[in-house]
């Protein structure tokens, strides 16, 4: 038996069962998947996909008759557990079809009906237990035409849906930095992208994304154009002619049509944007500024997001992580953002009691998204009633406040007032988490279950007073109420007593010494009593799911709701942030000046604490101070002084106070970064292509009104190659007619620092070192001029190099100062200290007890110097300092 593409097996083979040939006609449908088949209260595989499943999922792998020679292989999952093994295949790399039962197998004639009702993938998770809280799960559709890119993106699990085109510029770039904002879990690409071998190959690399290549037919802009228009009311997309992002929002529709297999009604608006309107960042900054996670471990901790984030809902932080991703470029919307921000600072009762209020809201935006996919259960509709019950509260505490933002954000508040009282009426608060169990409704709020759960609790009780009853209208004493599972309830009346038989009773059975009777009354009853849990659970479900229904048609309303409140949660932490960590509200203009007094970098000040963290002023421009070259020994802080002003610009522009005595920021476009580089093994790049090639992007794609952070340009071939690559870089980008964008150029080539005052526009500055001796402390302090020395032996003293290399260095040093090394090659005697042994990795002499030592050594010995960010390692350099300096 062989597997193949047309169908699970192929060549002569012997009848098998239906309900296997009913499982690989489905299988044959969802050849791309592990198909979850439905039998009982478990899923089954067969087959290859058991075979894979057992192995991935670490679980038994059986066999099953199936009229075969050979038994099927088999391995199976309860069905209550389904989440955690589908995220486990998802994580993996698979899609999963979940194959259910269509029909009620009471009822079914023959082979109980199945079919798949939902394809799980990664970008089209909904459930909790699959979903990270604070960040969108987003499904990504790429249209290539040519040159020219559509883009729709969308997170199902909360009903986001944005396009855009790229159909001019350098679109290739433009495409990967738009990647690189969203990370998405799964992409999907039309044949012509899916020919870009090396941008597939590049998005698996850096994003570990699912990749589908759809059918061009899922591309037809008529067939597109229908999808788009039916499914969104306000496609303003579908009025520009010819936009690509019309065939890249048809495809994603018809995607999640194929995958959902349900009515997807809280996708009810699509977001056209344009990536013009956004700072652009590119995948090299976003990495190096450590927007949402660190370079070394990818952890939050660390990051900007991490220094601002204070939310207390889900959607907030969702909210506030999208913030970051995207500064905002228009004056009126930053000044607008600021403004409410401004507010809750200063009002800070008003802001605690948001923020508690808040603590009791659900992550609305999902909760809807499953009402509507009717996936939710009645811990689902609980927790949206507990939500609703805040936002009345909620509106109260803001409606006083001031900033137009804020009371925009009030107006979309909807009380929810009828939803709030329909779940109350109706879902009982200790429900189960399944929905087909029953004892999910409410008593009062249907009478007919009412009557169904008192039968069902309380038919002995009833058996019992129609004994009675009868007794009393017969006359006879020894009449007795029984039940059998033959008869069902029966009358049973002795021998002696048949003469007082009514004329209503219908006989049954006849015993020895008794005759059985039964009545219309009875068997009505008796129907009713052993009916009832049935039926009580079937219309209890039927119940619940029109609820959800009812709710579902709201679901406008509560999206609105959603967003309300998860920007005023984001608004809230931004206040927050700027109170607890002393920030100060800055200027925002459409001018070129960036002027920043006692600038702080947010992350360092948080790590070693604000009283170890000296602040420095920042001045450029697109005048006198465009360029700024900056110089000073390694670890004096150079990359943490460039990347507190890129942060401080960038927290400017989503509406964010920011870590300075006072700061006004002159919008930037794009922020660049060439700050630090290591090997790129996995493409086959050195260090020095790396950097080449992130400078090349910088060159090719900065403007005038773009803020360019480069550091140490050249650093990995040789030193006169690395100079003059730097000096043609400065040259470049201080050509007014070329770029002119305000840079910090940061550098170890001293000679650079005689461009000033031969290109306009060029300033020097270093950063301040105190020197002893041969010993030299770090001052944190950026002043202007160049640096005098480059410290080089020093900072390797510091660092802990064994003494005798110091020393040797420094000879060496001398010979190289006092040799003509331009002109021939330096030819260096032995060294005068003789190295006897073996020398020690580390020499820490001032360090008293060997212990201390060699903790240190140990610590240093185990840091990972190719991927530690500057942040951390400064923090570890004060780190060991305290425990050098500790007795």
């Amino acid at each position: 038996m062989t597997e193949t593409n047309e169908g699970l097996y192929e060549g002569e083979k012997m009848p098998i069962t239906p309900m296997m040939q009913q499982y690989i006609d489905i299988k044959n449908q969802y050849n791309d998947c592990i198909v979850f088949f439905r039998l009982g209260d478990f899923y089954e595989m067969f087959f290859e996909d058991a075979k894979t499943a057992s192995k991935e999922l670490e679980i038994t792998l059986t066999g099953k008759d199936c009229g075969q020679d050979e038994r099927a292989p088999m391995c199976g999952i309860p069905y209550h557990a389904a989440d955690s093994y589908i995220a486990k295949l998802l994580n993996k790399g698979y899609k999963v079809a979940i194959c259910e039962q269509t029909e009620d197998p009471s009822t079914a004639k023959g082979l109980v009906r199945r079919d798949v009702i939902r394809v799980v993938t990664p970008g089209t998770v909904t459930g909790n237990s699959m979903l990270e809280d604070d960040r969108n799960n987003y499904l990504m559709c790429i249209y290539k035409k040519g040159y020219r890119y559509g883009i729709c993106v969308g997170d199902i699990s909360t009903g986001l849906v944005r396009v855009t085109g790229i159909i001019w510029g350098n679109t290739r770039q433009k495409l990967i930095d738009e990647t690189a904002k969203y990370s998405p879990s799964e992409l999907l690409i039309n044949n012509e992208l899916g020919g870009d071998k090396k941008y597939v190959e590049y998005i698996k690399d850096k994003f570990n994304a699912y990749i589908t290549i759809l059918e061009d037919a899922d591309f037809e802009t008529e067939n597109c154009e229908k999808k788009v228009r039916e499914q969104f009311s306000d496609a303003i997309i579908l009025d520009e002619v010819d936009n690509p992002g019309v065939n890249a929002a048809g495809a994603f529709l018809e995607y999640l049509g194929r995958t959902q297999k349900s009515e997807l009604s809280h996708l009810q608006h699509i977001e056209h944007y344009n990536i013009e309107e956004y700072m652009v960042l590119d995948s090299s900054t976003r990495r190096n500024l450590e927007l949402t996670e660190t370079m070394r471990d990818k952890s939050r901790k660390g990051s900007l997001l991490w220094i601002l984030d204070r939310t207390v809902t889900s959607m907030g932080a969702r909210k506030l992580r999208s913030w970051i991703e995207q500064p905002l470029l228009k004056k009126h919307d930053i000044l607008s953002r600021q403004e409410a921000v401004r507010e809750l600072k200063e009002k800070f009762m008003i802001r605690m009691e948001i923020m508690e209020m808040l603590k009791a809201i659900y992550d609305i935006e999902r909760l809807t998204a499953r009402v509507v996919l009717g996936t939710a259960n009645c811990r689902d509709l609980t927790a949206l009633k507990r939500s609703a019950a805040q936002v009345p509260h909620i509106k109260t505490t803001i409606e006083n406040c001031a900033s137009d933002y804020l009371a925009q954000t009030n107006s979309k508040l909807d009380e929810l007032t009828d939803i709030y009282e329909l779940i109350e009426r109706s879902i009982s608060e200790d429900a189960p988490v399944t929905i087909k169990d029953g004892d999910i409704i409410k008593s009062g709020y249907s009478a007919e279950v009412d009557r169904l759960r008192d039968l069902k609790r309380n038919g002995r009780k009833w058996i019992a007073s129609l004994e009675s009853a009868e007794r009393e209208r017969t006359g006879i004493k020894k009449l007795r109420v029984g039940y059998n599972k033959v008869f069902g309830y029966f009358i049973e009346i002795t021998n002696s007593n048949l003469n007082l038989v009514p004329e209503n009773y219908i006989r049954k059975q006849t015993l020895v010494n008794a005759e059985r009777y039964i009545t219309p009354e009875l068997k009505d009853m008796e129907n009713e009593i052993l009916g009832a849990q049935e039926k009580l659970i079937t219309l209890e479900y039927e119940i619940f799911t029109d609820i959800r229904s009812k709710i579902a048609a709201e679901v406008k309303r509560l999206k609105m709701t959603a967003a309300a409140l998860s920007e005023l949660d984001a608004l809230s932490s931004l206040a927050e942030a700027a109170d607890r960590e002393i920030y100060c509200r800055p200027e925002i203009s459409e001018d070129d000046l960036i002027l920043i007094k006692d600038g702080r970098h947010p992350v360092v000040e948080k790590m070693i604490g604000r009283e170890n963290f000296v602040p420095n002023d920042t001045l450029i421009d697109l005048n006198e101070n465009r360029l700024s070259v900056i110089t000073g020994p390694n670890m004096a802080g150079k990359s943490t002084y460039m990347r507190q002003a890129a942060l401080i610009v960038l927290m400017a522009q989503i509406g964010s106070f920011v870590p300075a005595s006072s700061a006004s920021i002159g919008i930037a476009d794009r922020i660049f970064t060439r700050v630090g580089a290591s090997d790129d093994l996995a493409s086959g790049q050195s260090t020095f292509m790396v950097e080449m090639s992130e400078m090349a992007n910088i060159l090719d794609n900065a403007t005038s009104n773009s803020l360019l952070l480069i550091d140490e340009v050249g650093r990995g071939t040789s030193t006169y190659d690395g100079l003059s690559i730097a000096w043609s870089v400065i040259e470049y980008i201080c050509d007014r007619n070329r770029i002119g964008a305000r840079t910090l150029f940061a550098t170890h080539y001293h000679e650079l620092t005689d461009l000033e005052g031969k290109i306009q526009g060029i300033k020097n500055y270093c950063i301040t070192v105190e020197k002893k001796g041969d010993d030299i402390i770090f001052l944190r302090k950026i002043i202007r001029g160049g640096a005098d020395d480059s410290y080089g032996i020093q900072v390797a003293k510091l660092a802990g190099l064994p003494e005798h290399v110091v020393e040797r260095a420094k000879e060496i040093l001398n010979e190289l100062e006092n040799a003509d090394i331009s002109k021939k090659e330096s030819s260096l005697k032995r060294g005068k200290i003789p190295f006897e042994g073996q020398m020690e990795l580390f020499a820490y002499n001032d360090i008293k007890t060997e212990k201390k030592a060699n903790e240190i050594i140990r610590v240093i010995k185990e840091t990972d110097l190719n991927n530690i960010s500057p942040i951390e390692a400064m923090k570890l350099l004060y780190d060991l300092r305290k425990r050098a300096e500790s007795k």
